[in-house]
């Protein structure tokens, strides 16, 4: 697929660098399991069986947690009108639009290509926005789409989620039942932990750089698109500004898929979270689309899309 979105090789080269390292991470996760566990086959087929899980029910995942529905023209005609506005202007396929009853302002998209995309966003984002900053936010959803970044971000967090679930599956099973009674096991429960929580660990430092790239590669794009950087610029001041007011009890669900939203969904206090966000600070993300702004010249020339 070749839309007009603007292209970033730096986005491009990132993707490619980071499934790369993740490859190799997750070979040698298998081999120690195989090593550890002596029975490839289970392993092989486990970690196969949850990839293309995960591939390819992607968004039916992800729609189910944050509790989105598939919505026609009729129940949101204003916000079908949006997107099909920008995929024409951007030359892409339409993806498919959904819409979660929650109270905190965000969106996302997620799928394993174009065709088969999801654009989400929140009752409380729609209620927020006004048409303009609602473009801008729907445009940095579909730049996702179109670099590609939402598909190597689903197949990236796999080996976290496999690691995750390993170390879940060694401390709460019977696998190792008989770990108090025989000492090999528990040497066997030792290790087959330590390599997932340090492959955890090294997924969760790679996807982190690159999520916080793509989304500034996303906002890039969005504002070229739309030829509205202050837009998109207020959309994001607007809904940081909304999340930080969001109680903490209300967001415990949704910073899981931080690395999908158009803004992470963190609480006003500090945290590590901060330190290892899946998105730029704020400023950054302003500064930017102030460069563009003024290379535009934004208030001279009104946005592409109306």
């Amino acid at each position: 697929m070749h839309s007009r979105f603007r292209s970033d090789r730096r986005l491009t080269a990132r993707m490619a660098v980071t499934l790369f390292l993740l490859g190799l991470l997750y070979v040698a996760f298998v081999a120690a399991l195989i090593v550890l566990l002596k029975s490839w086959v289970l392993v092989v087929v486990v970690a196969a069986g949850l990839l293309g899980a995960q591939y390819w029910f992607s968004d039916r995942v992800a729609l189910y947690a944050m509790h989105g529905r598939v919505v026609e023209r009729e129940e949101h005609p204003e916000l079908h009108g949006v997107v099909d506005r920008l995929c024409a202007v951007a030359d892409m396929p339409r993806p498919v639009v959904a819409v979660s009853n929650m109270d905190m302002p965000n969106a996302f998209a997620t799928g394993r290509n174009a065709d088969h995309a999801v654009i989400c966003v929140t009752t409380g984002l729609l209620r927020r926005l006004e048409p303009a900053e609602l473009e801008g936010v729907l445009a940095h959803e579909l730049s996702h789409v179109a670099h590609k970044d939402v598909a190597v971000i689903t197949v990236a967090s796999f080996l976290g989620v496999i690691a995750g679930l390993v170390v879940r599956f060694a401390l709460y099973s019977g696998l190792f039942g008989g770990a108090r009674r025989d000492q090999n096991a528990a040497m066997v429960l030792a290790c087959v932990m330590a390599v997932s929580a340090a492959v955890y660990a090294i997924s969760f430092l790679l996807i982190r750089a690159l999520s916080r790239y793509r989304e500034l590669a996303a906002d890039r794009a969005a504002a070229l698109l739309t030829g509205r950087p202050s837009a998109l610029a207020s959309a994001l001041t607007k809904v940081s500004g909304d999340i930080a007011r969001i109680p903490t009890k209300d967001l415990r669900t949704a910073q899981a898929f931080n690395a999908f939203y158009f803004t992470p969904a963190l609480g006003s206090g500090p945290s590590l979270g901060r330190i290892f966000s899946t998105h730029p600070t704020l400023e950054r993300r302003l500064e930017q689309l102030g460069r563009i702004s003024a290379e535009l010249g934004e208030a001279a020339a009104p946005g592409k899309v109306s």
